[in-house]
């Protein structure tokens, strides 16, 4: 196991703060901040775009950075796409696959906004939606999902991880009976990369996205999008840098991933992710999973033995802890907990409102942990919370 107060070096904020929203964005490691400040003052060009020096260092240290992350995550750098966060990830399938009216796609109710609402709005297509409940803890039964597949089913939309709940699904018996339907699958990986160990090539999801700016370490601004099939999708966004030939009677795009890039993509920071995830690489990701879930359970533990504070989500739960102090708006309880002792939660519907809804209350406190975190910080914010209640009773 590593050193978490070493690692906390290279987090200098964290002097400052007790940070607990890294469900929402984590911070970055100083290395890949210094990666970054290097492609600014040493070697800023534009990628893919010159064949004087500083473009072609740029486009290496960009391509470098495709194959760390595809490695990381074990998928095929060519089919391996940077986007800017997650949300752009899943717009591009929705509005890229090629659906025919009546279509119908699967999700749960436990998504993130970003894996709802562009399912939704393919309802304007003549798309069917079908939504699956979780159980209390926030867990949702592959058997419900298979059960609302038809014959017109195309795809099937999930998250990994919630990030209401911090309850873990399980994708890969959804994939694999799926696959026997012949349906897609896209798995929202948003909690799960860089929280756990990962290989996608095994997975064998039709589609995986990820944000950059949370197990991944990266900036804030960068995004993962891997498609086993990459031709089917059609590129939502077409311009300079994702065409082979262009007449006055049309073009012929570049295969992936470049298809999917148009434009001038965040150069500094796709470069600082790729040094964010060697990053983790280089701490260990399996160890990083047992860290941060072993601090959530206690947290989780001792949350649960407060009287008028409730715990949702399962016991066997990831990095994610949302509760609820009796009487108190969410809001108010994160407030008090950053002013009196600098503890920085996220509170009220986390872009997940059906999710928070299915809970029946108006939001909750949610604390979430990452590899930097400490047994003092979760005692710390046991002890708060617990003093916050106690002037509820």
């Amino acid at each position: 196991m590593y050193d978490v107060h070493s690692v906390r070096e290279d987090f200098p904020v964290l002097k400052d703060v007790i940070y607990l929203d890294n469900a929402a964005t984590t911070q970055t490691p100083v290395p890949a901040v210094k990666a970054m400040e290097e492609y600014f003052l040493s070697y800023a060009g534009n990628h893919g775009r010159g064949a004087h020096r500083l473009a072609r260092e740029t486009t290496n240290h960009y391509e470098d950075a495709r194959e760390t992350v595809a490695r990381f995550l074990g998928t095929d750098a060519k089919k391996t796409v940077f986007t800017r966060n997650a949300t752009e990830s899943i717009n591009i399938v929705s509005r890229g696959f090629p659906w025919e009216s009546d279509d119908h796609v699967i999700v749960t109710l436990v998504e993130h906004h970003s894996n709802l609402l562009p399912w939704m709005r393919l309802k304007n297509e003549g798309v069917d939606l079908t939504i699956v409940r979780p159980d209390a803890t926030g867990i949702v039964d592959p058997g419900e999902i298979m059960s609302a597949v038809t014959d017109r089913t195309r795809l099937i939309a999930m998250n990994h991880i919630s990030n209401v709940f911090g309850s873990t699904q399980d994708v890969d018996t959804v994939i694999r009976l799926a696959h026997k339907e012949d349906v897609k699958v896209l798995v929202d990986g948003s909690q799960s990369a860089g929280h756990m160990p990962l290989n996608i090539a095994s997975m064998d999801p039709d589609f995986f996205a990820t944000p950059g700016h949370k197990g991944l370490l990266g900036p804030q601004g960068t995004g993962v999008l891997y498609m086993k099939e990459p031709d089917m999708i059609e590129p939502v966004f077409v311009g300079g840098g994702m065409v082979r030939s262009v007449t006055d009677s049309g073009y012929e795009t570049e295969p992936s991933p470049a298809k999917f890039e148009a434009g001038t993509p965040n150069m500094p920071g796709v470069i600082g992710l790729g040094r964010a995830v060697e990053y983790v690489e280089e701490i260990g990701v399996s160890d990083i999973e047992k860290h941060e879930t072993s601090l959530a359970r206690v947290a989780a533990s001792g949350l649960s033995g407060i009287e008028g504070v409730e715990v949702y989500g399962p016991e066997n739960r990831s990095s994610v802890v949302s509760f609820n102090v009796g009487g108190m708006n969410a809001h108010d309880v994160a407030m008090i907990l950053d002013q009196t002792k600098a503890i920085c939660v996220r509170s009220g519907y986390h872009c997940a409102i059906p999710g928070i809804n299915f809970l029946d209350v108006d939001g909750t406190v949610r604390a979430s942990f990452a590899l930097y975190n400490t047994e003092e910080e979760v005692e710390l914010l046991v002890d708060t919370v617990s003093s916050i209640a106690s002037m509820m009773a």
